[in-house]
This record gives C-alpha cells, sequence and structure tokens, in this order.
C-alpha cells in the first residue's frame, strides 16, 4: 500500500491513471494550480493527451503563518474566506484586505510570466479537470472551483494526489466529481505526503506548459 508519493510527478501519473475516461477527448482541458500543482497536471494532461494551462489563484496566508490560509483569491475578483480561521484568530477585514491586495500584484504576475499574451483557455462548455498536489484547508481549490463555474465548464473535476476526507466532502458539493487518491484522517500538511517536495519554479511552470502544448501539436 502506498503511504507516500515519491515526488509530484509519480503523482500524477497515479492520478491519472484513474481519470483515464478523460483520455482523448476534444473537449478536456486540463488546469493545474501553480506552482504545485503544475507538474502533477502535467503529468495528467500526458496520459490524457489533453491540451494543459494554469487556473492562477493565490492563498491568502495569516500574516505571520502564512502556510495558514485564512482564504483565496482568483481572476476574475473571486474571494473565498475561511471563516473558522478569520473568526478563531479575530483577523480583521482590513488585514485581509491588505494581504489580498499583495496577492493580487502576485496574481498579475504569474499571469504575465506563464501566459504572456496567450488568451485564457477556453473553458465554456469543456470539461475541466483542475488539477493540484493536494488539499489542505481547501480555500484554493474553492477559490478556483468558483472561477471556473462562472464561466459555465460542461463538467468540472477536482482530482489531487492527497487530502483529506472531510475536505473531499466539502469540495465534491460545489465541483461535479473529485479524484483523490489518499485521504488520510490525519492530514497535518501536504508536504508530509511526498518523499521529495520540492518548490516548484516559475521556470519549471513554462517549461512544462510549453512541452505539453508541443505534445498535443504533435499529437494532432
Amino acid at each position: 500500500m502506498l503511504r507516500r508519493f515519491r515526488n509530484r510527478t509519480q503523482a500524477g501519473k497515479l492520478l491519472a491513471a484513474q481519470l483515464t475516461e478523460y483520455a482523448n477527448r476534444p473537449d478536456v482541458l486540463v488546469l493545474g494550480l501553480p506552482r504545485g500543482g503544475v507538474p502533477v497536471a502535467y503529468e495528467v494532461a500526458k496520459e490524457l493527451d489533453a491540451p494543459l494551462d494554469v487556473c492562477l489563484v493565490r492563498k491568502l496566508g495569516v500574516p505571520g503563518h502564512k502556510e495558514l490560509a485564512m482564504g483565496a483569491i482568483a481572476t476574475g475578483g473571486v474571494r473565498v474566506i475561511n471563516e473558522n480561521v478569520v473568526d478563531w484568530l479575530r483577523i480583521s477585514p482590513e488585514i485581509i484586505n491588505e494581504v489580498a491586495a499583495i496577492e493580487m500584484r502576485e496574481l498579475d504576475r504569474r499571469s504575465h510570466t506563464y501566459r504572456g499574451n496567450r488568451p485564457l483557455p477556453k473553458v465554456k462548455n469543456h470539461t475541466i479537470i483542475l488539477v493540484d498536489d493536494g488539499i489542505a484547508t481547501g480555500a484554493t481549490i474553492r477559490a478556483a472551483s468558483a472561477t471556473l463555474k462562472k464561466q459555465k465548464p460542461r463538467k468540472l473535476v477536482v482530482a489531487v494526489p492527497v487530502a483529506a476526507a472531510s475536505t473531499c466532502e466539502e469540495v465534491q458539493a460545489e465541483v461535479d466529481q473529485v479524484v483523490c487518491l489518499m485521504m488520510p484522517e490525519d492530514l497535518c500538511a501536504i508536504g508530509i505526503w511526498y518523499e521529495d517536495f520540492q518548490q516548484t519554479t516559475d521556470a519549471e511552470v513554462c517549461e512544462l506548459l510549453t512541452r505539453q502544448k508541443l505534445l498535443v501539436a504533435n499529437n494532432s
């Protein structure tokens, strides 16, 4: 029984094996959450012979405890707040707005870095497979899902290697399907479920996007 993933590449290959019903379909688009979700999404897109792009979302980290999400923002003005964390730590709306402004600037920077002048991917009437390397609080994936649902996809699938069972249930209520390989009772942190959880760089994200674009072009 698999206890930990070797790295994001292995996790993506194992995840792709659970998504074969979506292979070789012209309506399928795989979207990775940068940065760590993109290497996982690349393996899924490669196996399904599907286009790969990014869904830009930024976690709103608690000041002084950035790994703890008090919410998330996404392109299109979407903001999801983790009410439990905000109430527990008594975080003011002013602090949320300050952090959101900083993260919006990072969203804009990443959009320019990863996409340049390329148009946004077509989501309407497509089957979208949204991929990350794991789900902790669920704020980021919910912000991404909210953004995508505004664009009226035919079907929205969330696919991740690891997440808490309770979080999967929450996400399932907001999308059409959730595919998750491991659902530990005590998640703690996503990184402990990987032997190698090194940070993915902007350069690696760009390389994987370009590589899959060429693969799809050659196979068409």
